[in-house]
C-alpha cells in the first residue's frame, strides 16, 4: 500500500488524523524523536518500543557521510541496519547548508558539503539527495532546500527561496515512488509574501505532504507563530503539515491549534543530556543543588519507570558524577512526557476539548523554574 493520510478529528483548526506508511500507522499530531545518525542518543529501539514512538527521524547528510550508503545497503536499508521497525523520516541535509554553512558553498546545482568529520568534500545536488534517501528506504523522506539565514534582507530571502522551489522541482521529477512519500518544504524566512508564494510554488509542483522549514533559526517565536496563522488557511487540508524542528511543550500545543501535524525536535534528548528535565510543572534543572537530597520522582504526574523507581537525588547524583546511566534515564523520562502530551492531545482533539486541555496545560506549566 501507498502513503496515505486521513483526517479523522478535528477541533476547530486542530486536527487528529492518520498518517499509513509500508512500516505502519502513525497517529497526529504526532512528535518525531531525532536520531540523526540512525540513533536516538542515550536510548535504545526497545526504549522508543517501550514509548510507543511510532516514527523516528534520520538524516541523510550524516548517514551518508558514517556510516556511508555501502554500508547500509548492506542491510537493505536504513530500517534493517538501525533494527527499527516503525516508520523513519529523512530529512534531505538542508538545514546542515545553515548548521554548517562554514563548510558549504551554494551554487545552482548543489551543494559543496566539506565534511565536518574528515574534511572531504562531497557535492550533493537535489537529485542525489533523493537517490540517497531511496536507498535509505525511508517511509517519508524531504526535497533539498537552502534553509535560509536569518537574519536576511527580503531580497536575500527571495533568492533563497526560488532556489529551494527550483530544487524542490528537481527533486520531484526524480521521485517516482508512491511507497516513500516526498514532502516539499516551505521556505521565505520572516517575510509573508514569500513563504505564500513558496507553499503556492510547492502546491502547483504536487507532494505527498507540505513540510514549513526555515524556523527556529533565531527569530521572535511570536513572528513564526504569526507567519503561521496567516499560511495556515492557505496549507492543503487534505495533506499531513510537518513544522521543522520545533520545538517547546508550549510550542506544540500552539501550533497544533494551528492545524500542523507533525513536529521534530532535538530538545527533549539534548536538554536530557545537559540535565534539563520536563515536568508538569515546567522544567528544572536536575544538577541543582537543591535536588541533593530530595527523595521524590522527577514529576508526580508521571507514571514512566524512571518517575516511578528513581529520586531527583541519586538522578542528580548520576548527573554531577557524569554516569553514562544518567543520559539514558533523563532522556527516557524526556520523551515519555513529549509522546504523553502528544496522546494528550489526539484525545482532547477526538473529544472536542482541545482548547481547554490546552489552557489548562499552560496554567501549570512554567518555562521559568
Amino acid at each position: 500500500m501507498g502513503f496515505q493520510f486521513r483526517v479523522k478529528n478535528r477541533c476547530v483548526s486542530s486536527r487528529m488524523g492518520t498518517l499509513i506508511t509500508r512500516n505502519g500507522k502513525v497517529q497526529t499530531p504526532v512528535f518525531m524523536p531525532v536520531g540523526t545518525a540512525g540513533t536516538v542518543k542515550a536510548i535504545t529501539q526497545e526504549w522508543l518500543l517501550e514509548l510507543k514512538s511510532s516514527i523516528v527521524l534520520a538524516n541523510t547528510y550524516h548517514l551518508n557521510l558514517r556510516p556511508g550508503l555501502d554500508v547500509i545497503n548492506e542491510s537493505d536499508g536504513l530500517h534493517n541496519f538501525m533494527g527499527w521497525e516503525g516508520a523513519i523520516l529523512t530529512d534531505s541535509g538542508g538545514y546542515q547548508v545553515f548548521s554548517h554553512r562554514n563548510l558549504t558553498s551554494v551554487s545552482e546545482e548543489g551543494v559543496n558539503f566539506r565534511s565536518h568529520l574528515d574534511g572531504r568534500s562531497e557535492f550533493i545536488t537535489p537529485e542525489r539527495a533523493i537517490e540517497i534517501q531511496h536507498n535509505l528506504r525511508s517511509d517519508i523522506i524531504m526535497v533539498f532546500d537552502e534553509c535560509t539565514n536569518y537574519p536576511c534582507t527580503e531580497q536575500e530571502a527571495r533568492e533563497s527561496m526560488l532556489r529551494s522551489m527550483r530544487w524542490a522541482k528537481r527533486c520531484r521529477t526524480v521521485h517516482k515512488s508512491n511507497e516513500q512519500a516526498l514532502f516539499g518544504i516551505v521556505q521565505g524566512s520572516v517575510f509573508p509574501s514569500l513563504r505564500k508564494e513558496s507553499l503556492d510554488r510547492l502546491m502547483e509542483i504536487g507532494f505527498h505532504g507540505i513540510a514549513l522549514g526555515g524556523f527556529s533559526v533565531g527569530e521572535p517565536r511570536n513572528q513564526m507563530f504569526e507567519i503561521l496563522e496567516q499560511l495556515s488557511e492557505s496549507l492543503p487540508p487534505e495533506k499531513p503539515r510537518y513544522l521543522m524542528g520545533v520545538g517547546t511543550p508550549l510550542d506544540l500545543l500552539n501550533c497544533v491549534k494551528l492545524g500542523i501535524d507533525m513536529f521534530d525536535c532535538v530538545l527533549p534528548t539534548r536538554n536530557a543530556r545537559n540535565g534539563m528535565l520536563f515536568t508538569s510543572l515546567g522544567p528544572l534543572r536536575i544538577k541543582n543543588a537543591r535536588y541533593k537530597k530530595e527523595q521524590g520522582p522527577i514529576d508526580p504526574d508521571c507514571n514512566c519507570f524512571v518517575c516511578l523507581r528513581y529520586s531527583r537525588a541519586y538522578l542528580r547524583h548520576l548527573f554531577v558524577s557524569g554516569e553514562i546511566l544518567s543520559n539514558m534515564l533523563n532522556t527516557f523520562h524526556n520523551l515519555h512526557f513529549y509522546l504523553k502530551l502528544m496522546r494528550k492531545i489526539r484525545e482532547s482533539i477526538i473529544l472536542g476539548t482541545f482548547d481547554s486541555f490546552s489552557k489548562t496545560f499552560k496554567e501549570r506549566y512554567s518555562s521559568v523554574e
